[in-house]
């Protein structure tokens, strides 16, 4: 995979672009806290034919860290998109990464034909939750917290059957900025979509892990609720990244929606 870099306002996105058939609709891949966009492989390996985009948020992966909201980072996912050219694609965003797609779709409905949600809502946890979380990270590291996360992060299967996935994905959040991690943080914390996101109208398919207890089975359905039209896919025995424990399962909904969107 080649390293690919851009500049379009005022911090430099990594990303990879997959180029496809000509006519193809797009896919774009926004990515949760703590990962770099590798975790959207296993998916995109089982996608052919459309381009793909995938990249690393700000203050993740390769990118540069610099003022976060998630409007600044949907702003990152517009001007990424405008700068190679794509639009009127499919949006799709796990954890944070669907809060970025709902706040993209709301900013720039030129560049969106549907989206994929998984495991996230329009607002996720509380203030106290996330501040409590950030003084944690400044105070310990990730390193210190990485176990407690990943709890979160994959069900008890994946813990049990995949020891050295789980050291793999480990290293990923660890090795992620502190800086990045809690600016994110605070995005999360301070968004709420609400109201936005109860106007999208663009097709919309919201999935979920039956063993997610971060943007639990219940926060994912109320955001489907909230959709017009939405539709709901609860996934058994996976937790909140779907994307690496049923890649096969976020690969099939995917296509399914492009199918619906020719």
């Amino acid at each position: 995979m080649t390293l690919a870099f851009a500049k379009p306002r005022d911090v430099t996105l990594h990303y990879h672009l997959r180029a496809g058939a000509p006519g193809a609709r797009p896919v774009v891949f926004l990515n949760s806290l703590g990962t770099d966009f590798r975790i959207w492989e296993g998916v995109v390996d089982r996608l052919a034919d459309m381009p793909v985009l995938m990249m690393d948020k700000r203050g993740h992966g390769l990118s540069d860290a610099g003022e976060t909201s998630i409007a600044t980072l949907a702003r990152d996912a517009a001007d990424l998109m405008d700068h190679l050219g794509l639009s009127d694609a499919l949006i799709c965003g796990v954890s944070v990464g669907g809060m970025i797609a709902q706040a993209l779709v709301a900013a720039r409905p030129d560049l969106v034909a549907g989206l994929v949600l998984c495991n996230t809502g329009a607002k996720i946890g509380d203030a106290e939750g996330w501040n409590t979380r950030i003084e944690n990270v400044q105070t310990t590291g990730l390193d210190a917290m990485a176990e407690a996360i990943l709890e979160r992060w994959f069900s008890p299967t994946f813990h049990a059957d995949k020891p050295a996935d789980l050291a793999g994905y480990r290293n990923m959040l660890a090795r992620t900025t502190t800086a990045g991690y809690t600016a994110t943080c605070a995005a999360i914390r301070d968004a709420d979509l609400s109201e936005s996101t109860r106007k999208i109208a663009v097709p919309t398919l919201c999935i979920g892990g039956t063993e997610d207890p971060t943007t639990t089975p219940e926060l994912v359905a109320a955001l489907a609720d909230l959709i017009p039209g939405a539709t709901l896919t609860m996934i058994d025995d996976v937790g909140h990244l779907p994307c690496i424990e049923a890649p096969e399962v976020v690969a099939d909904e995917i296509a399914a929606l492009l199918k619906a969107l020719e």
